[in-house]
């Protein structure tokens, strides 16, 4: 299959972390009857993909084997598959995970790691012809938040999704089946974050679809002095700057606050 076309509006991709220890939503739905029933009213709610995760990414969380990664997907991706009406990405780096989430019916792989974890990861990919996306990220889980630097982090960040579109290709993945996503806040400070935010127009020159997950990210409780769960404000302006500066699909937990953003943004950007 080829990546959810953006030619007709903003294309929202709703979060379901089925972990026990995520930033925002730990433990809410690691059970799959809960997740099951999460995943179904972010499609409710707007979804055009409901993106499935079963290991954290947030400072300091510990690294989950790939088994209990495996365990925690697979039911939730297979019943979504039987019930939902949108696609289903499967949030990981490793190939076991992938392999097992597209045996269950998955349709998109999201790396965080843009191919840079697990060499068979894009090999495996390849094979299956699936849509992927290559996200910007520093170091591994554990270190990416200790004092990055940036020259100028518009240009590496470029750079670096230059490298990650390079390694796709190398292991075989068609061009066309690629996604770009800047990673705001992984291997970023607010400052980064806000600067990329601005320059997200520059990412565009890279030529294919651009992902941006700003939903309550710690730039936005920099700026609002608010904690995770009450950015839901500083989300809608995020996602939609984000969408007046360019990006094709959004990745936030309140889908349908923000399917509501990007529609007016859609709007915006169409009215003559």
């Amino acid at each position: 299959m080829k990546p959810p076309s953006p030619a007709d509006r903003p294309i929202v991709m709703g979060i379901l972390n089925v972990t026990p220890d995520s930033f925002s939503d730990g433990g809410r739905f690691d059970r799959p009857e809960a997740a099951l029933a999460r995943g179904l009213a972010l499609f409710e709610a707007g979804a055009d993909i409901v993106d499935v995760g079963g290991e954290s990414t947030r400072p300091g969380a510990a690294a989950t084997p790939a088994a209990e990664e495996r365990r925690r997907v697979v039911p939730v991706i297979e019943a979504l598959r039987r019930s939902g009406p949108g696609l289903v990405s499967v949030d990981t780096t490793k190939a076991e995970v992938a392999q097992a989430a597209l045996d269950a019916g998955a349709d998109i792989v999201n790396d965080v790691s843009g191919l840079a974890f697990d060499p068979r990861l894009g090999t495996l990919l390849a094979s299956r012809g699936v849509p992927v996306v290559l996200m910007h990220l520093r170091g591994d889980f554990d270190g990416m938040h200790r004092e990055p630097s940036y020259a100028d982090v518009g240009a590496e960040v470029a750079a670096e999704l230059r490298a990650a579109l390079a390694r796709a290709q190398a292991a075989g993945i068609d061009p066309a089946q690629t996604i770009l996503d800047p990673g705001i806040g992984f291997s970023k400070d607010a400052e980064h974050s806000l600067s990329l935010m601005r320059r997200l127009p520059e990412l565009l020159a890279l030529g294919r679809p651009l992902l941006v997950g700003p939903s309550r990210k710690s730039f936005i409780g920099r700026v609002t002095g608010r904690p995770a769960g009450e950015r839901l404000f500083g989300t809608a302006g995020a996602v939609a700057a984000a969408i007046l500066a360019g990006a094709h699909l959004v990745r936030v937990h309140d889908v349908a606050e923000m399917a509501d953003v990007a529609r007016v943004c859609d709007a915006i950007r169409e009215a003559a």
